[in-house]
């Protein structure tokens, strides 16, 4: 099987899985620049020194993923592969980051255009850059996973510990399910305005931590602030877009959610006198 290195630059949100228990999508980027999506990997059931972090390289044996039409997609063969490399730090403004990410990348500023490359097959992951970010968005939602679907995951789990295929089974708990929608609203460089929903790993974590340290009624508008004030404000702002599997296969009317941000401080101007 051929060796990818890969740097990870998207983690999102798990999901309900009745075959994996728990599924995150993960993408990033070749050395080439190139993107890669990793799909489906059960990230809270990998081995401690299989887990990868964000801006880290690693290196696994990879194949297309055959079942998903979608041109990035591709998925680790084997978990037992995956070997964890050096993460890219964040000093200097981010200017490794940048030269990696960034200078290897067509960054889009059309979203109509995304979406009819969707549709066509040609690509599923974007790197975006917003003429404006006009809001941040805040629903409520469910705040528990749909019985059913937990109660096939949670007796898998039973039947994975009666015989013994997995060590870690019995001390596994199920990620608690976010009872908020966050998206972001933005116009792009034509003057379309879209709501696109943020599904990283890491807002979800946002919020639990604001939960945690301001209570259930606070983290929303702690969360907000994050995203709105200092992500969309303070900083250099990108948006990494990817497409749902389904919703890619279904060519829908915009197949994108926000599955990640890349948001390096502004560079400085350093002063003519």
């Amino acid at each position: 099987m051929p060796r990818e290195r890969v740097l990870i630059a998207v983690k999102t949100y798990p999901t309900l899985s009745e075959k994996y228990r728990e599924l995150a999508c993960t993408a990033g980027f070749r050395e080439d620049g190139s993107w890669i999506r990793l799909y489906p990997i059960p990230f809270r059931l990998l081995e401690e020194d299989k887990r990868y972090k964000k801006y880290q390289w690693i290196e696994a044996d990879i194949a297309k993923n055959q079942g998903d039409p979608r041109p990035e997609s591709y998925k680790i063969t084997n978990r037992d592969t995956i070997e964890l490399l050096n993460a890219v730090p964040s000093e200097k403004n981010w200017a490794e980051r940048k030269r990696l990410i960034l200078e290897k990348n067509t960054i889009h500023t059309d979203l109509a255009a995304l979406i009819s490359g969707a549709h066509k097959d040609e690509l599923s992951l974007a790197i975006f850059k917003t003429a404006s970010i006009e809001g941040f968005k805040i629903e409520e939602a469910p705040k528990d996973w749909p019985e059913d679907k937990l109660k096939k995951v949670l007796d898998g789990m039973k039947q994975a510990h009666l015989f013994e295929e997995e060590q870690d089974t019995a001390e596994f708990k199920i990620m608690p399910k976010l009872p908020y929608k966050f998206s972001y609203t933005f116009k792009d460089e034509k003057g379309k305005t879209s709501t696109l929903m943020i599904e990283d790993w890491e807002i979800g974590q946002l919020y639990w931590n604001c939960v945690k340290h301001y209570g259930e009624k606070e983290a929303p508008q702690k969360v907000k602030e994050k995203y709105l004030d200092d992500f969309a404000k303070k900083k250099d702002l990108y948006l990494f877009l990817g497409t749902t599997r389904e919703w890619h296969i279904r060519r829908a009317t915009n197949p994108y959610v926000i599955i990640g941000t890349f948001h390096p401080p502004f560079e400085k101007q350093a002063s003519l006198f």
